[in-house]
């Protein structure tokens, strides 16, 4: 008999014991679950600041208007990573705001000044994500000690520094003579002439190829993108492709032949600067900038680019101009471009240096000569050339990188 009674109880211990192991189980179950949403969510949101620093950061180039265009970067590049699961609008709880962007000058001292902005900080806190298994596992206990949300957040500081490898167009800039490091007897502002039909010498730029090579398509192909240029790589001297022209007025929002601003962005004006449309035939950077924000084109037709800027155009089509238009839909930065320094060494020509200019106008056919404003070393500071490539140079154009 109590043999028998002692077997229940020994039943009835298991049963405890097996609740309370099937309790603790099932806290653990809900810390390992709830956890790790916590971490994808706290991962997914460091990788929109990362890229909301580092897209504001390449904005980040002392003019008037940088604040403004980094933020506008970097609330399109950190909200276009999903965060919580990867649900649309960050799970109902929005994204980054202009809020979320803070600026640090060179001390690291905050300021709003964009003369003054080194670095980007975004900084943003994801409220309320759901913790449900341990909230589930708090209530039977009695617990308060086990919310059902909780904040996650993530920060990221990116600056801009110089890079080893940059993204240039095929041309070479031609020291003044006796001109050196970091200006090569240039001031900023002045208008050098690019020749196509004769070679280059000293004071003017030239065409040439980034891969050393003599071809004329290359070309071509360089100046609709390239990337990977070095201090001492090989420049080649090409001859001039008939399409050079083409493509190098898209970047003025200048089409023909059925092209346009989807496959060929422009960039955000096609204002263009000739001695006639702009008489004192130097320093067109600030109305550029001005321009610029209006979204300007070259003029409302064809024809009327043509003939205030005493231009003779084969083209078909312009982007259209304004707030909403092409120049802002596919727009981007299409004409400050930089530019290698030509380097003469034993055996040839190479990349000595990278300097920022802006495109001033477009080509009427490719042996034709044009002119790009100077507008400093691509490695300054305050140049507004922003560049892409790999971090870590001393003499290319400064990319953003991430230093926090």
């Amino acid at each position: 008999m109590s043999a028998r009674i002692a077997m229940r109880r020994d039943r009835g211990g298991v049963i405890v014991t097996f609740a309370l192991l099937l309790m603790l189980l099932m806290g653990f179950m809900g810390l390992a679950l709830d956890f790790s949403h916590l971490y994808i969510v706290r991962t997914e949101l460091q990788t929109a600041m990362d890229a909301c620093a580092l897209a504001g950061a390449q904005e980040l180039n002392g003019q008037p208007d940088a604040l403004t265009r980094a933020i506008n970067a970097g609330k399109a590049a950190g909200n276009a990573n999903r965060v919580d699961m990867q649900l649309a609008n960050w799970n109902g709880k929005g994204g980054v705001t202009a809020a979320d962007i803070s600026f640090r000058d060179k001390d690291h001292a905050a300021t709003t000044v964009s003369a003054s902005a080194r670095y980007v900080r975004c900084a943003h806190t994801q409220p309320a994500t759901q913790t449900s298994l341990l909230l589930m596992f708090g209530q039977p206990l009695g617990s308060t000690a086990y919310a059902s949300t909780t904040d996650v957040g993530a920060a990221a500081e990116a600056t801009t520094t110089p890079a080893q490898s940059t993204c240039p167009v095929p041309l070479a800039l031609y020291p003044k003579a006796g001109g050196t490091a970091p200006d090569y007897g240039y001031t900023k502002g002045d208008w050098v002439t690019l020749l196509s039909k004769t070679g280059a010498t000293n004071g003017q730029i030239g065409w040439a190829n980034l891969d050393g090579s003599s071809n004329a398509s290359e070309t071509n192909a360089e100046l609709a993108g390239h990337c990977g240029t070095r201090v001492n790589d090989n420049l080649g001297t090409p001859g001039v492709q008939q399409s050079i022209a083409d493509i190098w007025n898209t970047r003025f929002g200048i089409y023909k032949n059925g092209d346009g601003p989807s496959a060929n962005p422009p960039d955000f004006t096609g204002s263009v600067y000739t001695t006639t449309s702009w008489p004192t035939g130097r320093a067109a950077y600030d109305d550029f900038v001005s321009k610029r924000q209006a979204f300007a084109a070259c003029a409302a037709t064809v024809s009327d680019c043509e003939k205030n800027n005493n231009i003779k155009l084969n083209a078909k089509s312009l982007a259209t101009p304004g707030a909403g238009g092409d120049m802002q839909r596919y727009g981007t930065n299409r004409r400050l471009v930089a530019v290698p320094v030509l380097k003469v060494v034993a055996g040839g020509n190479v990349v000595g240096d990278f300097v920022c200019m802006l495109m001033l106008q477009p080509l009427s056919t490719p042996m034709v000569d044009v002119q790009l404003e100077y507008l400093g070393n691509a490695s300054a500071s305050d140049s507004p050339c922003t560049g892409n490539g790999l971090p870590g140079g001393t003499a290319g154009p400064l990319v953003p990188v991430l230093v926090r």
